[in-house]
Parts: structure tokens; C-alpha cells; sequence
């Protein structure tokens, strides 16, 4: 199966374009790309343009997404996820998943191949089940630098069939890969989203601008519950409250905001923070580090 297009629904971030934006684009030739026993790990490279958005579609293998430049996000069914320079994401097969591109992008992909009952890079069965779903890794020089090196020259290109020597040295290069993908730390960076209609368009409308408001009667308002029924909900969707979602969609922002290379001020500032020790002291709390460490490994 290759790259599956699935129809739009209330999981796609595209239901409403903004005015003059473009439509979104089919998924990024991943047919000419598929890994195979000879070739199991693929890799593949593009820029996009901030704004661009990439329909919902599923592949039948695993895939790891890195931004060599610029940020994009990445909507599952129920998460969302950002992926700075400094991170990757491993998002499972058979996984629906669309793309929107926050900052311009030059996007790295890596295409795994997983033999029928295993998920993951290369894991034992007993580690698997932390791989079945999209997890956001820490990227060190070494995974980013092996990335870089793989043939990345589509399949049915002008160019040859790579030889033996070729083969050999790209099976060293994804060996080397898998186990630093295996060895790479989870960040917290994903926010959870709900699958009840009324919640998740309020959830929608704060990852658009989580600033517009700064409470949970602001953001109830208008959305046909009660704040009361908003928070009961935050609970049985998510098992958490609006203000803990609330600050992995900040954390989120702040990572975007990082990638520009924006001082923390104006990073707390642009949040809605009262001081740098704030919104220091909120990330402290999420990621149990420091601003300046988290946000600039």
C-alpha cells in the first residue's frame, strides 16, 4: 500500500482555509520512496513553503520526520504535534496524519520498513508498544548528520540502481540510524486532542491563538457548553484540565517562537507571561528543564 489519501474530516486541520491560502497538496511522493528488504530504510527530502498544508494520508510503514530548517506540525486524530530543528517524530504505520507548515522548511523524512507484527525502529517485541504511537524525540548532530548522507534520488529517477558498494554503505548509514533513533530521549512536546465535536473546535481555535484568552469562561464563551461542562470534558476526553492543556499548547508556541530565535522575553512576552520567571517556571514544570536547555538542544 503506498501513501493513502484519506477523506477530509473533523481530525483535518484544513476544514477552513484562511483567505487566499492555498489549497492542500497531495502527500510528497512517498511511492518513490517505499523501503523494501533491500532498501529498508529510505530517505527523502523537500522544501516547503510556510502555510503549506499536505491532505491526510497514511503509509504502511514507519516514518520519522525531521526539519533540517523551520518548523512544521503534524495533526493526528487525536494529537497534534510541533517538530523544530532540534527534533524529530516517529509516527507509526497505518497512521492517518496531515501536515501544515508553520515556519519555511526544508523537511527531512526517513521511511522505515516494519516486518509484519514489529513497530519501531528496530526494537525488541517488549518495547514496541511505546513505539505504536507518535512519539517526539530529542535529535543529536550524529542522527541529523547520517540523515544527510543517505541517497535521498527518488526511485525511477534518471540516475542508476545503486551498486553493492552503494548498498553496503547505505545499510551501514540506516544501522547506524536506527540505533540512534532507538537511543534518542521523548520529549513531551505533543498536545492531545479530544474526540467530542464541541470540545475539539474549542481546542482548535486556542492552538490557533492560545493567547486570545486567558481563562476557560473566556474560551467557553461561545462555544455551546458551560464552562463547567468544558472542564468535565477536559476531564473524560483528556484526563487533564484546561489549564495543563492549555500550557502544552504555550510549551508548543514557545517552541515555534525559539525556532525563530526570538530572546526568551519576548518569547514570555508574545505568550501573555508577566515575566521571563514565569513563563520560565512553567516550562520548568512541563519538561523539567530550564527554557535555555529545553529550547536550545
Amino acid at each position: 500500500m503506498n501513501a493513502v489519501p484519506a477523506p477530509a474530516s473533523p481530525s483535518t486541520p484544513n476544514r477552513s482555509l484562511p483567505r487566499g491560502a492555498a489549497p492542500p497538496i497531495a502527500p510528497l511522493t512517498p511511492h518513490l520512496f517505499r523501503p523494501d528488504a533491500q532498501r529498508p530504510l529510505r530517505g527523502k527530502r523537500h522544501h516547503l513553503n510556510a502555510d503549506t498544508q499536505v491532505v491526510p494520508h497514511r503509509h504502511d510503514w514507519g516514518q520519522v520526520v525531521l526539519s533540517n530548517t523551520g518548523v512544521i506540525r503534524l495533526t493526528v486524530d487525536r494529537g497534534t504535534y510541533i517538530v523544530p530543528p532540534s527534533r524529530a517524530l516517529w509516527v507509526p504505520p497505518g497512521m492517518e496524519h496531515a501536515v501544515t507548515v508553520v515556519e519555511d522548511t526544508e523537511l527531512l523524512t526517513l521511511y522505515l520498513r516494519q516486518p509484519r507484527g514489529h513497530c519501531g525502529p528496530g526494537v525488541a517485541r517488549d518495547p514496541q508498544a511505546q513505539w505504536r504511537q507518535c512519539r517526539v524525540l530529542e535529535v543529536s548532530a550524529l542522527l541529523r548528520a547520517l540523515a544527510l548522507e543517505l541517497d535521498m534520488r527518488p526511485d525511477g529517477s534518471y540516475a542508476a540502481p545503486l551498486d553493492s558498494a552503494a548498498l553496503q554503505r547505505e545499510r551501514r548509514l540506516s544501522a547506524l540510524i536506527l540505533d540512534e533513533l532507538r537511543r534518542a530521549r521523548p520529549v513531551p512536546l505533543g498536545v492531545d486532542m479530544p474526540a467530542d465535536k464541541r470540545l475539539r473546535t474549542l481546542c482548535e481555535a486556542v492552538l490557533v491563538d492560545p493567547t486570545r484568552h486567558a481563562t476557560l469562561e473566556g474560551w467557553a464563551h461561545g462555544s455551546g457548553a458551560s464552562p463547567r461542562t468544558v472542564a468535565r470534558l477536559f476531564r473524560s476526553e483528556l484526563g487533564t484540565s484546561f489549564v495543563q492543556w492549555r500550557q502544552q499548547v504555550l510549551l508548543a508556541r514557545a517552541v515555534t517562537l525559539a525556532a525563530r530565535k526570538l530572546p526568551m522575553a519576548s518569547i514570555a512576552a508574545e505568550l501573555g507571561y508577566a515575566s521571563p520567571s514565569a513563563f520560565s517556571a512553567m516550562v520548568r514544570r512541563s519538561v523539567g528543564a530550564p527554557p535555555r536547555l529545553f529550547f536550545g538542544s
